[in-house]
C-alpha cells in the first residue's frame, strides 16, 4: 500500500538541495523566489552554490549529510532537488530513511533523482514527485504550464494531461500505479535493491544526451531483465540531444524503441510531455493514474 506524504499548505517549508551535480546559487534564484511567491518558505541546503567538487556539488559525505539533514528535519515538508546530473547512486545506500518512513515528505526532481524515486518506491512504498527542477524556472519558465503542474501537485490538486496521438501508439485504456523516470538510471538500477518492480505498473521513460546505439542497448537490457513483460502500459517521453556514431545507427529514436516494444499488447504512448526539455509535467510516482490512448486523443489523469 502506497503511503502518500502530506500535501503542502502556505507557510510550509521546502528544502532545496543538490544531491548530485553542482549548481551555482544564482541559477536557483528564480526558483527560490517563485516558491516563496507561492507562499512557501525555502530552506537552502549547503550543497546549493556551495564548494564545487569537480563535477559534484560536494563530496559524497557532504552531499549525503545535506540530504540527510533535510530528510530528518520535521520542519521541512518537501525536498526539491535543484538539479540532477550524476551522484545519487553513490550515496543512496548510506542514507538513513528511518525518520522519513515515519513522517514522509515529498522528494521532488527528475533525471538522476530517478534513483530516489525508484529506491523509495521499491523499499518504502512512499509516493514521490517526478517534476521540473530549479533551472526550469529560469527565463520565465515559472509561468509555463509545466512549472504550474508542480504548483498544483504540491497543493494536492490532481493534474490531467493531454498528448497528441502518435502513429506508433498502441491504443487502449488502463489504470495502474505510475512509476518511471530517466531510462539510463532505470537500467542502471537493475539488479540492485533500488530497482523498480514493474509488474502491473504504468512505466514512463525519458532521456538526454545518449548515443542512439545506447538507447537500443538499454532496451535490450530492459527486455532481458523482464522489466517490460508485465507492464500495464508504457509511456515514452522526450529524448533530447541524442548523438550518433560516425557510422550511423540507422534508425530514429522512436523507431529504435518501437522495434523493441511492438510485440507487447499493452497500451503504449509515444511523445508524452515528460523530458529534459521545457515539456516536463509533474508526475506522482506510486500514485494510480488512468491512461487512455485513443486514435484521436491521449489522456493521462491522476485518480
Amino acid at each position: 500500500m502506497i503511503k502518500v506524504p502530506s500535501y503542502l499548505k502556505k507557510g510550509d517549508t521546502i528544502g532545496l538541495v543538490c544531491p548530485a551535480g553542482y549548481m551555482p546559487l544564482n541559477k536557483a534564484t528564480t526558483c527560490i523566489n517563485t516558491l516563496q511567491n507561492w507562499g512557501y518558505n525555502v530552506c537552502i541546503g549547503k550543497t546549493v552554490g556551495g564548494k564545487q567538487k569537480n563535477y559534484f556539488s560536494g563530496t559524497d559525505v557532504e552531499r549525503l549529510n545535506d540530504f540527510q539533514a533535510m530528510l530528518d528535519d520535521d520542519a521541512i515538508k518537501a525536498i526539491l532537488c535543484a538539479r540532477g546530473g550524476y551522484g545519487v547512486s553513490r550515496i543512496i545506500d548510506q542514507l538513513n530513511f528511518t525518520k522519513f518512513k515515519k513522517n514522509p515528505k515529498w522528494i521532488i526532481g527528475f533525471s538522476d533523482i530517478t534513483v530516489f524515486h525508484a529506491h523509495i518506491n521499491n523499499q518504502y512504498n512512499i509516493a514521490t514527485m517526478h517534476a521540473p527542477m530549479a533551472a526550469a524556472f529560469n527565463d520565465n519558465g515559472f509561468k509555463n504550464e509545466y512549472i504550474l503542474s508542480l504548483k498544483n501537485a504540491l497543493a494536492g490538486k490532481k493534474n490531467k494531461y493531454y498528448c497528441k496521438p502518435h502513429i506508433l501508439n498502441n491504443l487502449g485504456k488502463i489504470n495502474g500505479e505510475l512509476i518511471g523516470g530517466n531510462l539510463a538510471l532505470i537500467t542502471h538500477l537493475i539488479g540492485s535493491k533500488s530497482a523498480y518492480n514493474t509488474n502491473k505498473k504504468i512505466l514512463f521513460i525519458e532521456d538526454i544526451g545518449e548515443y542512439l546505439y545506447n538507447i537500443d542497448r538499454m532496451f535490450v537490457q530492459l527486455k532481458r531483465s523482464g522489466a517490460l513483460n508485465n507492464l500495464n502500459a508504457l509511456i515514452i517521453g522526450g529524448f533530447s540531444e541524442l548523438k550518433d556514431t560516425s557510422k550511423p545507427f540507422g534508425q530514429e529514436v522512436y523507431n529504435i524503441i518501437h522495434f523493441h516494444v511492438k510485440d507487447y499488447n499493452y497500451p503504449i504512448c509515444f511523445n508524452f510531455p515528460v523530458s529534459h526539455n521545457k515539456e516536463n509535467v509533474t508526475l506522482k510516482i506510486g500514485i494510480n493514474y488512468e491512461l487512455n490512448i485513443q486514435k484521436n486523443s491521449v489522456v493521462l489523469k491522476e485518480l
